[in-house]
């Protein structure tokens, strides 16, 4: 059987500190997560190996059991013995030649929904093997194990909340999370409930990072209501051009443009602008429509002048029905 040096396999030197061996785990484990590496046998069995080191030397009785049997490994190769005749299973099960070592207490259920999660023959003749679920491949548990080998969700959520206008051309945010500081970008079209998912950005465990999810709240906002894709403004429009036509101005998120006002346009009517709402999500050329609802205003205070003229007009045949 194999001697797995697990120091090499995490590239770390032999008196390597417990911060050390952490940061260099966390470093190849994100190198090598099947995530960034799908399809990848390669990629695969590297982060098997990995995890296999880490359980070793992340520990300092797994690491003390380990650093024990690599003397007497090594001491044996050094006085002739052949690697393939060291019978590590004898070393570690007869008190007296190997010191009294003692089977680790590693949980492999927890770690890979049972078995021995695709670790080596080498590991699991050190540390013991509760035996695996029937039906259960290795590969099945070991892709249990790659999205959260600890049983524990290492993946967080964080609401952000933006203005309408953001979501409208898209905005960012900076955060600061396990040490370091980045930037976050939110697409145009963003609504409620949107999730932005940072790969490698959320709660740190043994195994590896989760990922953070930001959660988009946007804010109401002072003139736009929002339907889906489509927003909706009020207008408000004076009695006279109301009554003979004009144009009036109308306010959107890309800046004001100007709406013709037919004659005889009634109050609660909606004049559809489109492609004046909000960009789609998943295809920003792509926007929704505005609509504007007419609010008539109806003056509170005239002149003399003006009254004078509404008071003729009141004079005037009734044609209203």
């Amino acid at each position: 059987m194999e001697y797995k040096d697990y120091y090499k396999i995490l590239g770390v030197a032999k008196d390597a500190d417990e911060k050390a061996i952490k940061r260099a785990y966390r470093q190849l484990a994100r190198q090598y997560h099947p995530d960034k590496n799908p399809e990848n046998d390669a990629a695969e069995e590297k982060f098997k190996e990995i995890n296999e080191a880490y359980e070793v030397l992340g520990t300092s009785e797994n690491r003390a059991k380990y650093d024990q049997l690599g003397s007497n490994y090594h001491r044996f190769r050094q006085t002739g013995g052949n690697p393939g005749d060291f019978d590590f299973s004898q070393w570690f099960n007869q008190a007296g030649q190997g010191g009294g070592f003692q089977q680790a207490n590693i949980n492999f259920g927890d770690m890979f929904g049972g078995g021995n999660g695709g670790f080596s023959d080498f590991f699991s003749t050190i540390f013991g093997n509760t035996g695996g679920r029937a039906g259960q491949s290795q590969q099945d548990m070991f892709r249990r194990s790659s999205t959260n080998p600890s049983g524990i969700n290492l993946d967080t959520n964080q609401t952000v909340e933006i203005s309408l206008e953001e979501a409208y051309s898209g905005t960012t945010r900076r955060f600061r999370r396990n040490g370091t500081e980045f930037t976050a970008t939110i697409p145009a079209g963003a609504k409620n409930g949107t999730k932005v998912r940072l790969r490698g950005k959320g709660n740190e465990g043994a195994y590896g990072t989760g990922d953070l999810f930001l959660v988009i709240e946007v804010q109401p906002h002072h003139l736009f209501k929002r339907a889906g894709n489509n927003l909706q403004v009020d207008v408000k429009v004076d009695v006279v051009t109301a009554v003979l036509g004009g144009k009036v101005k109308v306010p959107t998120l890309d800046g004001s443009v100007s709406l013709s006002i037919s004659a005889g346009t009634q109050g609660g009517q909606t004049i559809r602008l489109r492609g004046k709402g909000m960009p789609n999500l998943r295809d920003v050329t792509k926007f929704g429509d505005l609509m504007a609802q007419i609010r008539i205003q109806t003056p509170t205070q005239l002149t003399e002048d003006e009254r004078r003229l509404y008071e003729q007009l009141a004079e005037l045949p009734q044609i209203y029905a």
